[in-house]
């Protein structure tokens, strides 16, 4: 069992603190929220910290899942951040969807500070959080990586380590890559079989064995035609996600025209209000027959 400093206790970082804490682990919190804080530590057991330092004075392990990449700058880097306070060979795992850049700049900082430092961006949505599901894609050493892979067994149900730093970073773009491609292709696969007539519940059983199956498919067909979006993971955040892709791209040199298209689709969501709403919200901005 590892002292954990968990930063971070939103809808995909609170349950993922939970199952450590249910896995016999000792918490140390912090969220920017410390309403948000005291409310798990009631349910979970564990400390509030006021700082992510103070969060990161005593743990083996530092966690972190926040918001964008200035977010993970501020609780590592920051005045107040948990690079001031951890300890040499300690260990962070970033579970943030960031830039890859910002990943590779903080293994070289963690480095420096004698620091070990594993990329970890998760794919699963909140329902794989609070299951224990979670797909986590890895950068980093060998020796970091097997250490995390300890810990984050706890709430995940596949663990790859794809490469050095940033490479955890750049593989959750390609997941996003996916998902972007497959909701626009089911969003007008849906509206194509409105505008013929057909039985969609007929219609989802005749094609989601074969071929054209995916998870979308599987988990948002349905609710996509009864226009239920008020859940899941939120077109602003995918948005953030595919922005970062586009800028990886510029700098690797790869093309993503159909990226590029489905991001400015769901630009159009934001505009019609849909920014909360769930990704397969992209089926909105076009034309009901």
């Amino acid at each position: 069992m590892a002292n954990i400093a968990f930063i971070g206790l939103g809808v995909m970082g609170g349950p993922m603190a939970g199952h450590l804490a249910k896995a016999g682990h000792s918490l140390t919190v912090y969220n920017r929220s410390i309403g948000k804080a005291k409310t798990w530590t009631e349910t979970y057991g564990g400390t509030v910290a006021i700082t992510p330092a103070k969060a990161a004075e005593e743990a083996d392990i530092v966690i972190s899942c926040v918001g964008n990449d200035d977010d993970l700058s501020q609780i590592t880097l920051g005045r107040d951040g948990a690079f001031r306070a951890m300890r040499e060979g300690s260990l962070f795992i970033d579970h943030t969807t960031v830039s890859a850049r910002i990943a590779r700049q903080l293994f070289v900082e963690a480095e420096s500070r004698g620091i070990h430092s594993v990329d970890a961006p998760v794919s699963g949505g909140q329902a794989g959080a609070e299951n224990g599901k979670l797909s986590v894609m890895c950068g980093g050493s060998e020796p970091a990586v097997a250490a995390a892979r300890i810990v984050m067994q706890a709430y995940a149900a596949r663990i790859i380590h794809v490469g050095a730093a940033g490479a955890g970073q750049t593989t959750k773009m390609v997941n996003q890559i996916c998902i972007g491609g497959v909701l626009q292709g089911l969003a007008e696969a849906l509206r194509f079989a409105q505008a013929a007539e057909l039985d969609l519940d007929k219609v989802f059983d005749a094609v989601s064995g074969g071929a054209a199956q995916s998870w979308q498919m599987e988990n948002r067909w349905k609710t996509m035609a009864q226009d239920s979006f008020d859940f899941g993971f939120a077109v602003d955040w995918m948005r953030k996600d595919l922005g970062l892709a586009l800028e990886e791209a510029r700098a690797n040199g790869a093309s993503l025209p159909v990226t590029a298209m489905v991001d400015q689709f769901y630009a159009d969501v934001q505009a019609m209000g849909g920014g909360r709403q769930d990704t397969s919200s992209l089926v909105r901005r076009m034309t009901r027959a």
